[in-house]
């Protein structure tokens, strides 16, 4: 219990984590996930649950529980010292669950549970835990040749390596650069809240006037509003070129992209596919590469028109009303927002008054205790609740009759040390320990944004301020939150998001963002930082009208990136006469509207297939939204309009937050909607519906 690491009694100790703790502690928890799992091979035993998968799952989950909070660590408060401690020890975990999914004995073990006539009494969670776990062995190499597993092994280490070193990359590029401007009257056009915390960066380091960063609440508000054409300019062509051959040398991703490709390749391979996209597709939705480029091809032969038409518009405004001429990449932040001013009469800074934090958080809230029969609440400061930076704030969910459902901590504002966008990530997950309630374990999620952080105006501190934008990303990531935190599966291995088809995991968070569309919703959490004031009908009114203000260009943009990462995973051949980049280049060719400027190296950037979960999967995004939006059009249609109401949100809850992986998200989603998911609400949400 001396290492904070190694003490699983609750919540996660994060204030003793020092970095000496770390490698003793993962040394310590493989040795003895090895000794387990030595005996388990060794046992002479008929498998079956108790004595067979209970004893693997306890062991996997400690480590996990551990290396999850090295791992969050060097996502939120990175430093060199544990990026390095953690790149050490990343192999080791890596060819831990490696080996163990290969592991032959093991995989007949679970065979013969398959087989044998106590699986038809297990419950449905458990019979579905059996049967991933089957389809994992065989995806983790298990019925190879010993010389080709051991050839796997390798590549998933070396995979995993490749993939870190990325995020690494991008998090050093993004941090290098500094943009310091000494004289005001280049800065007209930028809200002062986002100057104010440009010359809190500049004060803090002892120069005048303000300093901007790629992160996202300096780098957009200057695309956004900055009238200055060339600080535009600049600040785009760093941040699109970070961790490329036209940044520094080191921080170069392009090898490393042509890597993990070629990898992915000769795993599929010897795992007897024809490219990496099946590979990625066994545990999703959808069934072949085809299904989901054919499934792309049509939303954007339907998006098109619209994308066009709003691009016609932003050009002739740019040109009658700017004097713009040709409208560059590092224009179209600043024309549409000139744009939407113009047309709706009012800006993105303007609604940005009626969302300061204190009012979102508790609207929020109360919504989904509305929605769901639950009651969130901040844990009394006696709480002893550790964590990693004073910013972060943590709270509880508990059921009407005061029982605990599930704690989360919530990570909101930008920093240097801290990886960029959103997202959720599970501390613990829900599972049964012992007998009666007690013997639940109450699952903890992590929830992380990078949002611009309260400053000083006028010698007061005033709450951060949140774009509407920014207020459907918290939505996105709390919808996640929710379905790690609401569910009553009490099997780890599909308890919460654990087990759910990767194309459908975006269905909660995705149906989320709904709400802020929403005038009861939004009547209840939007407060003026200085009036007090909900915001006003007129405006709102507004924000619905351009609700799909440019829908088609957003939309165009995601089935980019969506085709891109689908041909870079099926047809496309690394280390072959085409690039990457000519991919890409081919790819904008044939759907978009917008050709960004030849340097412009998203692949780069790409951290969401190179560094994370999605490769060959960020289709999952539109997949999802179809499903989201149809699921959201029952609350619509329900209880003449009104969207909050606990009949509607019960059945959500019990269908599909509730039931975590235990069963396909098809089946889940029928159980809620009654049919299979249409296209219909998601062509409507986004305005692109006919008569």
């Amino acid at each position: 219990m001396t290492n904070p690491l190694l003490d699983f009694s609750g919540l996660p100790r994060f204030a003793d984590i020092r970095t000496e703790h770390i490698t003793p502690a993962i040394k310590q928890l493989l040795a003895d996930n090895r000794a387990i799992m030595a005996r388990i091979r060794a046992d002479t035993a008929i498998p079956a649950w108790q004595n067979f998968v209970q004893p693997m799952t306890d062991a996997n989950e400690r480590l996990s529980r551990a290396w999850s909070q090295v791992s969050h660590l060097n996502a939120v408060v990175n430093s060199s010292e544990l990026r390095e401690i953690y790149n050490t020890n990343l192999p080791h975990v890596t060819q831990y669950y490696a080996e163990l999914g290969q592991d032959q004995a093991l995989f007949e073990k679970f065979k013969q549970l398959r087989n044998n006539p106590e699986f038809e009494s297990l419950n449905r969670a458990r019979q579905k835990i059996i049967e991933n776990e089957l389809r994992d062995f065989r995806l983790g190499g298990a019925e190879l040749p010993p010389r080709e597993k051991e050839r796997f092994l390798k590549i998933q280490e070396e995979l995993s390596a490749l993939s870190s070193r990325f995020n690494d990359n991008l998090l050093d590029a993004t941090n290098s650069f500094i943009l310091h401007v000494e004289n005001a009257d280049e800065l007209s056009g930028i809200p002062a809240d986002v100057l104010e915390t440009a010359r809190e960066i500049a004060a803090k380091e002892g120069a005048p006037g303000w300093k901007f960063t790629l992160h996202a609440p300096s780098y957009m508000p200057v695309l956004q509003y900055a009238d200055n054409r060339a600080l535009r300019e600049k600040m785009y062509r760093a941040y699109s070129t970070r961790a490329s051959e036209l940044d520094k040398v080191e921080w170069d991703n392009t090898p490393l992209i042509n890597k993990i490709l070629e990898l992915r390749k000769e795993e599929a391979r010897m795992l007897g596919f024809d490219c990496y996209a099946e590979v990625s597709l066994a545990t999703k939705m959808a069934s072949t590469p085809k299904q989901v480029l054919d499934f792309l091809g049509e939303l954007a032969v339907k998006a098109r028109p619209y994308a066009e038409r709003d691009l016609k518009e932003l050009s002739e405004f740019g040109a009658s009303k700017l004097q713009l001429g040709k409208l560059e990449a590092w224009d179209l932040a600043y024309v549409s927002e000139k744009l939407r001013l113009d047309r709706y009469a009012f800006s993105e800074q303007e609604v940005k008054q009626y969302f300061p934090e204190t009012s979102v958080l508790p609207g929020m809230f109360n919504l989904v205790e509305n929605l769901y029969g639950i009651i969130i609440t901040p844990p009394p400061e006696a709480a002893g609740i550790q964590l990693w930076h004073p910013d972060v704030k943590f709270f509880t969910i508990k059921n009407a009759e005061g029982s605990l459902i599930g704690q989360f901590y919530l990570d909101l504002y930008a920093r240097p040390g801290k990886r960029g966008g959103g997202w959720m990530d599970d501390a613990i997950s829900r599972r049964r320990i012992g007998s009666g309630e007690l013997g639940i374990q109450a699952p903890v999620a992590y929830l992380t944004c990078n949002f611009s952080a309260p400053v000083a105006l006028n010698g007061q501190i005033r709450p951060a301020l949140f774009t509407h934008d920014e207020v459907i990303t918290l939505f996105h990531e709390f919808g996640h939150g929710l379905h790690h935190l609401l569910t009553r599966i009490e099997d780890l291995g599909v308890s919460g998001i654990n087990g759910v088809e990767w194309d459908a995991v975006e269905l909660p968070s995705q149906f989320m963002e709904n709400f802020c569309w929403e005038r009861e919703v939004l009547i209840n959490m939007t407060k003026h930082v200085d009036t007090g004031e909900s915001i006003p009908p007129a405006l709102f009114d507004k924000m619905l009208a351009a609700k799909n203000f440019q829908s088609g260009l957003q939309m165009l943009r995601q089935i980019e990136f969506a085709l891109f990462d689908m041909r870079l995973h099926s047809d496309f051949n690394p280390g072959g006469t085409k690039t990457v980049q000519q991919l890409l280049d081919e790819i904008r060719e044939q759907v978009a509207v917008i050709i960004p400027p030849p340097f412009n190296r998203f692949p780069n950037s790409f951290s969401h297939i190179f560094g994370g979960g999605y490769a060959a999967g960020y289709y999952s995004y539109k997949w999802a939204e179809v499903l989201s939006a149809d699921a959201f059009s029952l609350f619509e249609e329900s209880h003449a309009g009104e969207v909050i109401n606990a009949e509607t949100g019960a059945r959500f809850r019990n269908e599909i937050l509730a039931v975590g992986g235990s069963r396909p998200a098809l089946e889940s989603f029928i159980a809620f909607r009654g049919r299979e998911p249409k296209i219909d609400a998601l062509l409507r949400h986004n305005g692109m519906a006919t008569a």
